[in-house]
Formats: C-alpha cells, sequence, structure tokens
C-alpha cells in the first residue's frame, strides 16, 4: 500500500476513535450534527502507525512499554527528524488549500483521550497559528511525538491504559483568530449541578485560558444563559497569532475588559446545552467567538464530576448520616452484588420491613459506567403492616430472651456451616465449584435476619424500660454507666488486645520494636523466632477475632483484621504504648480498663438502690433485673454483629482466589482487580484455564474502564456533607459544629486518624478526630481525650462508644479531618457539638 490519505472532519463520528482519536471522533460528530466546527481534517492513526514501521521506531517502543519504563525521549527525537513520504505531504497541501492555505490550529487526537473517565487533558500537544506546508508537516511530526511525552506516558500508567494499544491521529482545522476564548462545562463541575453551565472566557485564544496562564472571566450560567454569577478575571496575559506562525504572549490589558456580551452567553448556553443532549452526559467545550460567530473547537466528556446536589428533608439527613459512617470509601462492583445487599445492610433493610418500615435502603447507591458516582439517601416509607407491629414486637419480646441468643438452634447451625466453609481449601477447587462459593457464603445469612427481627424487640423493650425507671427515679444520668456491666464480645477482643499489649511491654526488646516501627513494618517484626510467644498469641488472637471488618461493615472489598494484621498491630502499639509513657493505666494489668468499667457499673448500681423508692428488696431485686435485662440486650446487638461478620473472610477469599486465577490467565493484573467485577460476571465465566480470547478482552476492557471511572472520581465524594450536616448559622468562634454526644468538655491536641493504617499514630491524651468510625476503632476511645468525627449522630456506634467511656464526642461535622490539624490545641464540648481553639492554659 503507497496511497497516503488524509480524510474530512465530516468523514468522522462518535465511533471513529480507532481512525480519528478521541478528539477527532468528537469533532466530527459535532460537524455531522450541524454544529458550528471550524473546518478541518484528520491525519489518521494508520498513518502513524506506517511512519512507526517504516522508520524503524517501532524498536524503540520497548523500552518505554518494559516493566520499568523509559521516557520516550528517543521516540519524540525519532519523530521531530523522520522524513515524511512525499505522497503524505502532498495529501497534506491539497487538504491544507482546500481550507484556503491559511493559518491552521494543528492538534494531536489519541485513541485513549477525551472519554469517559480519561480526558487526557494538555497530555498530548497542540500547535497554534500554523503558517506554510513544511510548518504543517513539521507540526504533524511534533504531534506524533507527543503520544510518548513523559506526563502522556505516566498518565496512561495511571489511569492503566495500555501504551501498546494506542495510537494517535492529528486534527487540522482552519485557525479562529479569536477576540474572546475559553472553555465551558455544561455542568457546574464544583457543585453538580447540571441545571448551570460554568464558562470561563479571557481575551484573545483560548490556550490563555486553558493553560491556566490568566484568571478569566468566570460566569456561571442558567440552561437560558442568564448570569446567575459573575467573577471578573485579571487577564494577565493574551495569547494570540503572530504574523510569522506561532503565537505570542502578551501583558494583558491594565483596565477591566468588558463582560461577554448577553447574546454571546446566550449562544454558549444554548450549543452547550445541545452538545451536552447530543453526546447524552455533561460536555467540557472549547470555544472561540470572532466575528460575531461561536465557535466549538473541542469537546470532550466532562470527568471528576460530582453528584448533582440534592434537597434532603430531615429523614433523609438521618439515613445519610449513617451511611457516611458505614461507606468510608467507595463501593466495587463485587460490594454492590455481594455483601452490600445480603451483609449488614441488606440484614437491616429486612428488620425494618418486618415492621413495617419499606424503602430504607432501595436504590441508595447509583451507578454510572458501572461504578457507583453518588449516594442517594432513601426516604422510607411506613407499609400498611406498620400497624401490627406494636403486637408482632410484643410477641417476640415475650418468647425471645437475648440473654439466650447463642442457644437457638438456628444460630448453633449457622456457626456450624459457617466453619465448616471457612475449612474449604479454595485453591483446590475447580473453578466450577470455587465460582459457587461467593453464593454458598452469602446463604449462610439469610437466617440472620429472622434472628434479629426475633430478638431485637426484647432488646429495645429492655432499654426502654430501664430508661423510664431511671427518669422516674430522677437518674436518667447514669444509664450509660450502667450499661458498661455487659458483657460483649468487643469486650473480650479489647481485653486479648490489652493483654497483647502486656506481653510487649514484658519484653524489652519487642518494646523497642513496637515503640521504632510502624504497624506494617511489625508484621515482619514479629516473624522473628526471638517473639515465638508473641507471635503465636497474635495468631491466637487473629484466630478468634480475625474476622473483623477494618474499614466498613458492610463491603467485602476492605480487608479484614486476618488479611491486614496491621490494624491490629496498631492498636497493640497504641495500647502498649500508652501505659509505657507512664498513662493512667501504669503497672496495671490487662484488665484495668474493665475492671474501672466495672467499677463505674457498680457505682451507678449503688447509686440508684440507694434511692427511697427502692428501699424494698423486691423493688431492688427488679432494677437488679432490668439492667441485666438492658445488659443483655446491649450485648446481643454487638454479639451478633461480630458473629453475623464471620463469613465475610472466606466470601473475600474466594473473590481474591478467583482473581489470583484470572490473572494466572492473563485477564487480570492484580488479583484484587477482581472487585472491579459484578458477581454475575464472575460466575458467567466458564473455566478460566480456556477462557476464549473474545471473552477476556471483553473482561479486561470492562475493569479497565471501570478502574478509570472509579480513579476519575477518586477525590469526588459521594454526596456532600455539606447537604447532611448543614453547617451552624451561630456557629461563632467554633472552628467546627455537630451533634453533641455528651460527655462534658475536654482540650487537648488534635490527632487526625483517617483509617486504620494510622491507630498507631494515636497518643493518650489527644483528641481524636476521623472521618468514620466502627467496632474496630474501639480500642482508641480509652486512649483519647475526646472524639471528633465527620459521619454518625448520636446513635452512631462512636457515640454510644463515646457515652459508655465518659468521653466528649461531636458527631456529623462534616468537615473535621479537613479543618482541624495534628497538634492544633482545641477544646471539644460535646454537650453544645462545637470544637474551638483552646491555649496551653486551658489544658
Amino acid at each position: 500500500m503507497t496511497d497516503w490519505h488524509v480524510s474530512s472532519l465530516s468523514e468522522f463520528g462518535r465511533d471513529d476513535i480507532g481512525a480519528a482519536g478521541g478528539k477527532g471522533a468528537n469533532l466530527g460528530e459535532l460537524v455531522r450534527a450541524g454544529f458550528p466546527v471550524p473546518d478541518g481534517f484528520v491525519v489518521p492513526t494508520d498513518a502513524y502507525e506506517r511512519i512507526l514501521d517504516a522508520s524503524g521506531l517501532r524498536a524503540h517502543l520497548a523500552d518505554v512499554l518494559g516493566a520499568d519504563g523509559g521516557d520516550g525521549a528517543a521516540i519524540r527525537a525519532g519523530f521531530a527528524a523522520v522524513e515524511v513520504p512525499e505522497a503524505l505531504r502532498a495529501a497534506l497541501a491539497e487538504a491544507h488549500a482546500k481550507l484556503g492555505g491559511g493559518p491552521v490550529a494543528v492538534r494531536s487526537s489519541a485513541t485513549a483521550e477525551d472519554l469517559p473517565g480519561a480526558a487526557f487533558a494538555g497530555q498530548q500537544d497542540t500547535y497554534l497559528n500554523v503558517i506554510g506546508s513544511a510548518a504543517l508537516v513539521d507540526a504533524v511530526r511534533h504531534c506524533w511525538g507527543s503520544l510518548w511525552t513523559e506526563r502522556a506516558i505516566a498518565y496512561r500508567r495511571k489511569r492503566r491504559i495500555d501504551s501498546a494499544d494506542v495510537r494517535i491521529a492529528v486534527v487540522v482545522q482552519r485557525m479562529v483568530e479569536a477576540e474572546t476564548a475559553g472553555v465551558m462545562f455544561t455542568a457546574n463541575p464544583v457543585s453538580g449541578d447540571r441545571s448551570e453551565i460554568v464558562v470561563d472566557a479571557s481575551t484573545g485564544l483560548g490556550e490563555a485560558v486553558v493553560s491556566g496562564l490568566v484568571t478569566p472571566d468566570h460566569y456561571v450560567l442558567d440552561a437560558g444563559g442568564k448570569v446567575k454569577e459573575r467573577t471578573p478575571g485579571r487577564h494577565e496575559v493574551v495569547v494570540a497569532s503572530t504574523p510569522g506562525g506561532g503565537v505570542s504572549q502578551d501583558k494583558g490589558p491594565v483596565t477591566d475588559t468588558p463582560p461577554l456580551p448577553a447574546a454571546v452567553l446566550a449562544e454558549l448556553a444554548r450549543l452547550g446545552t445541545a452538545v451536552a443532549s447530543h453526546f447524552g452526559r455533561p460536555q467540557d467545550i472549547e470555544w472561540a467567538y470572532a466575528d460575531g460567530q461561536v465557535w466549538l473547537v473541542q469537546s470532550r466528556p466532562m470527568t471528576a464530576l460530582p453528584p448533582p446536589p440534592v434537597r434532603l428533608n430531615h429523614v433523609q439527613r438521618r439515613m445519610a448520616s449513617v451511611l457516611l459512617e458505614y461507606l468510608p470509601v467507595r463501593p466495587y462492583p463485587i460490594d454492590m452484588t455481594t455483601w452490600l445487599p445480603y451483609g449488614p445492610a441488606g440484614l437491616m433493610a429486612k428488620v425494618a420491613a418486618s415492621v413495617g418500615v419499606v424503602r430504607t435502603f432501595d436504590d441508595i447507591l447509583h451507578e454510572e459506567d458501572g461504578v457507583v458516582d453518588r449516594v442517594v439517601p432513601p426516604s422510607p416509607r411506613l407499609a400498611p403492616r406498620v400497624l401490627l407491629a406494636p403486637f408482632r414486637l410484643a410477641r417476640r419480646a415475650g418468647r425471645y430472651d437475648p440473654a439466650r441468643w447463642t442457644e437457638d438452634p438456628r444460630f448453633v447451625e449457622f456457626l456450624r456451616r459457617t466453619d465448616a466453609l471457612a475449612r474449604v481449601d479454595l485453591q483446590c477447587l475447580p473453578w466450577s465449584e470455587l465460582v459457587r462459593v461467593p453464593r454458598t457464603a452469602l446463604d449462610l445469612e439469610k437466617p440472620v435476619a429472622d434472628l434479629r427481627i426475633d430478638y431485637l424487640p426484647r432488646s429495645g423493650l429492655a432499654l426502654l424500660r430501664l430508661l423510664v425507671a431511671l427518669t422516674l427515679l430522677r437518674r436518667r444520668r447514669l444509664l450509660g454507666d450502667l450499661i458498661l456491666g455487659a458483657h460483649t464480645r468487643t469486650e473480650a477482643a479489647n481485653r486479648a488486645l490489652a493483654g497483647l499489649a502486656d506481653l510487649v511491654r514484658a519484653d524489652a526488646r519487642l518494646a523497642d520494636a513496637f515503640a521504632r516501627f510502624d504497624a506494617v513494618k511489625l508484621v515482619d517484626v514479629i516473624a522473628d523466632p526471638a517473639f515465638d510467644g508473641f507471635a503465636r498469641a497474635f495468631e491466637d488472637f487473629l484466630g478468634e477475632y480475625g474476622h473483623r471488618e477494618t474499614a466498613s461493615p458492610i463491603l467485602v472489598s476492605p480487608p479484614t483484621w486476618g488479611e491486614a494484621p496491621e490494624t491490629a498491630l496498631g492498636l497493640v502499639k497504641v495500647l502498649a504504648g500508652a501505659r509505657s509513657r507512664g498513662g493512667p493505666d501504669t503497672d496495671a494489668d490487662a484488665d484495668a480498663d474493665a475492671d474501672a468499667d466495672a467499677d463505674r457499673a457498680g457505682a451507678a448500681m449503688a447509686d440508684v438502690l440507694d434511692h427511697p423508692l427502692l428501699r424494698r428488696p423486691w423493688a431492688r431485686a427488679r432494677i437488679r433485673r432490668w439492667v441485666e435485662a438492658a445488659r443483655a440486650g446491649i450485648a446481643f446487638r454487638e454479639d451478633s454483629h461480630f458473629y453475623f461478620t464471620k463469613p465475610l473472610p472466606v466470601l473475600r477469599r474466594s473473590l481474591l482466589e478467583m482473581g489470583r486465577r484470572l490473572c494466572e490467565a492473563r485477564v487480570l493484573d492484580v488479583s484484587e482487580d477482581v472487585f472491579h467485577l459484578r458477581l454475575e460476571e464472575l460466575e458467567a465465566l466458564t473455566d478460566v484455564t480456556a477462557l476464549p480470547d473474545a471473552t477476556a478482552s471483553e473482561v479486561r476492557a470492562v475493569v479497565r474502564a471501570r478502574a478509570a471511572r472509579r480513579d476519575e472520581l477518586s477525590g469526588v465524594r459521594l454526596i456532600d456533607p455539606a447537604l447532611v450536616f448543614p453547617r451552624a448559622s451561630d456557629e461563632g468562634d467554633a472552628l467546627v459544629t455537630g451533634t453533641g454526644a455528651g460527655g462534658g468538655a475536654v482540650t487537648g491536641p488534635v490527632k487526625v486518624i483517617l483509617g486504620p493504617d494510622q491507630f498507631g499514630d494515636l497518643q493518650t491524651g489527644d483528641v481524636l478526630v476521623c472521618p468514620y468510625t466502627n467496632p474496630a476503632w474501639t480500642p482508641l476511645f480509652p486512649r483519647a481525650a475526646a472524639v471528633v468525627v465527620d459521619a454518625g449522630g448520636i446513635a452512631s456506634h462512636a457515640a454510644i462508644v463515646a457515652r459508655e467511656y465518659g468521653l466528649p464526642a461531636v458527631m456529623g461535622t462534616g468537615r473535621a479531618t479537613s479543618v482541624l490539624s495534628d497538634g492544633q490545641l482545641v477544646t471539644v464540648d460535646g454537650d453544645t457539638g462545637r470544637v474551638t481553639a483552646a491555649t496551653r492554659e486551658a489544658s
């Protein structure tokens, strides 16, 4: 084949990315749809491929595509010097002549740019005001080479796009000598509001705006183009064409430039709305205005767009506060099809439905392109059967005693089946059996909802009864101390952790290692034979408690304690370090905290029994029974969660084993990539050792697309915390405000802990500031002076545990982790929900 050709933009559409690249395909689509796009043509990707082969440059690709990668300099240098065939030069000259032979803009158009989730903005080169055939050929050469700039290579790696599969076309368009130009977003990129259009504009060519050389005029428009907000720019630089070709950067005007005419803004809004409608999603559009005409010079899907703002009623805000605590990370597709609908969230929905409260967790997570992009707080509804709820609850409360729930045959059978499944050697299973294990693990959860439905009524009734009694006795303040006597698996785990801390302190070398190394390093340290005693004790601990979640009880994608032992070691480090520093537990044994709780509970009981109305033995005995019943209810709430997450490790292991086998089949890059797939997609796969090439390619493409989309959304919240936790109008001198969960006030230094991997950083007396909590965080609370949390309310886990420990707690601040900083001295008032700056004298 000796013919070289270029093609008009109008010959391409949105589906022609392989030939025209992302930019060329989108521009061609706009031309076909009748939008005002400067005339132009495309040097297709096959020209790039043929040049690679003819010049010998393809041999240099191995250096860049290797494991460590090269810098692409040799390829760029090769393209800069490559001999462009005469036939291609002639084709370029002919197409250029059809545009009038005047100045042109030459833009790179790679096959992996201007795509949903991967804009590649500014990653390849653009050349403006190119004059003459020789300059045009040179610009095309450099556009080809720009596919191999360091920034483009790094961007592709970050987006997990295989550079070996990427090609590049070149778009050549008639140059628009813009009077004003800029960028238009057809949705507000900050708020996510799809009803607003945002325009940035500056004098001269748009390069000044897209390259960040100027502070542009900023407009927020409604869909009709009416200005809702305008912020004048500073116009530091004007980029303009120069007579001999290329552009200049000149100092901008000293005086303020007039705003864009209303007619131009209205036309921009009209075009932007139409383009977004045509492509079916919000667009990032580059535009130019010259001689009374608005031109569109580029359009690509908006990336990293926040979810649209929503108005939440009181119930939705309460539901959202719970969801944010349970969703500290974005769920994967595998979460959406396994543990989310079948685990604790699904169980809570079934429990609510049993008393006539429906739609509690329906459609709470919205997915786009196969990835969760927002939380949609539900509005639960009352079904007619709610009228029967009091009778059903009373019947269950009379029949099912939480103090004896572990004797229930359903629970005994649950444990037996769970333990049996955990003993299965997953690596030895054929694919046909392995792929059925996740459903088997999820089926284990089916009786769990019934157990909760049956035993929670008496738990709640017992707590309510005690609360009423204490209120009548004017001893309501003692409720938290009284229920400290509840013996739970969480308390047992905390005792076991304290015991491990005792072992650390008893061994000088081990104590030194725990003091010097972080939790991740300690995983390797305790493998030293010298620490064999501690290692065995720690292994026993993980055998009993290793199924506990690190991040969220409703997600399967985060690791458990057993898979991330550094989480538990971080807690041991905190406990051992606190006591060795001479904190309140110095020289106390591992049961010191439990003994203190027992003392508080005993003192509270004595205070209650001292009431004049409780002098008769039968009255005192009744109060004791009511307290024990309330404690049993609390224990059921905690312990049922503890046990019902036991299928989580085997579910995770089965999924990761499938991921491992897909890696061996060269379908996935790492085992964890399996989380980007839905369970039904995994179940549809035949034996991976004989997977058809077409199926493997399809799965690989799905995973990469979803991974890119997830990476794109990494800085985007699932919901704006300000919608869930609106800031108080009377904050005054408060740094942050939220819902006070009690505990009085205390002053101390801030320590921001963003996740379990940072547990070891907390010092005794620190104010613990965190985005969320779950039971795994509980051992930190005795070391903290106070707790401040972004998410959650007064009924959240953090609030309940903080009250039990008598800690001041402020919940639902929405922004504490981003406003407060390590070491900052603050006063936390758990009664008013305020966190204020403090002085050293106050502490």
